[in-house]
């Protein structure tokens, strides 16, 4: 595709959500954030300010493998100089993993028909001094079967009120998940693995809650859906801490992104 003037760009941005206050601009520039740092560098490859829509913003303290953001632009620059030469400016924890040119009608955020998030517990019983900005530590030992069992009273389309934050702004609290999996991934890592249409603010962590809670037994599986039933926030216990938990990847129709994936994860 030929590079035009009033050209929209897709980007694919990976970060370690760590020292960030979250994705989305704050006011106070000392309160860094994943979008100032990538604005600032995008807007020096194209020696103009430059302003990113997200296809979903994280929380401070979480990370992403697979973030997609837009941006239009009159500059002329190839898919080359929007990776290479960004990343130049970017600090160690952010990364820009692929570009390319898309439709005026493509938007980061509305034409996402899913989303996927990871959320990660160790379980070793010494809190892991590597990983500690990376995974969440439980340090009793978590019964994954029971957990795999109270995943599956949260499949399909609900009201998922008891599973949002309590300052939740989405419009309706009803969302569609479309896989939800606990697997072991080593011997001290238990990964759980969402897919929904969309999310409610907390709604993976406070899941993610519920589901550790009756892993340690102190619920039966039956409570994620007395959970989802209430509609009631209070009645699911704590929200998880965000160390744990990734945006592993946004997915979109073919009628945009074509055959430009293999990754089946990000184009269905």
């Amino acid at each position: 595709m030929s590079i035009n003037i009033n050209q929209r760009w897709a980007l694919a941005i990976e970060y370690d959500g760590t020292f960030y206050h979250g994705w989305q601009r704050q006011t106070s520039p000392e309160q860094l954030t994943v979008q100032q740092v990538l604005e600032t560098a995008l807007s020096a490859i194209a020696n103009r300010n430059i302003s990113v829509v997200c296809a979903g913003r994280t929380d401070s303290g979480v990370h992403a493998l697979g973030q997609v953001i837009h941006f239009d632009t009159h500059v002329a620059r190839n898919a080359e100089a929007w990776v290479l030469g960004t990343n130049r400016y970017l600090p160690p924890g952010v990364r820009v993993l692929w570009a390319k040119p898309v439709a005026c009608n493509f938007h980061a955020r509305y034409s996402a028909i899913a989303r996927r998030y990871l959320y990660l517990i160790n379980t070793h019983p010494i809190r892991p001094a590597l990983l500690h900005n990376r995974v969440t530590w439980h340090r009793k030992p978590l019964n994954i079967e029971a957990m795999q069992e109270a995943a599956k009273y949260l499949l399909g389309e609900h009201d998922f009120s008891a599973y949002r934050a309590a300052d939740c702004q989405a419009k309706s609290p009803v969302r569609r998940i479309t896989h939800l999996h606990v697997r072991q991934t080593d011997k001290q890592t238990i990964a759980l693995d969402v897919q929904a249409n969309a999310f409610l603010h907390h709604m993976v962590r406070n899941i993610s809650g519920v589901l550790m809670k009756i892993g340690v037994g102190e619920r039966p599986p039956e409570w994620a859906e007395t959970v989802l039933h209430s509609r009631d926030r209070k009645q699911g216990g704590i929200t998880a801490p965000p160390e744990g938990l990734y945006l592993h990847s946004v997915v979109y129709s073919e009628d945009f992104f074509g055959d430009f994936f293999n990754d089946s994860f990000l184009v269905c």
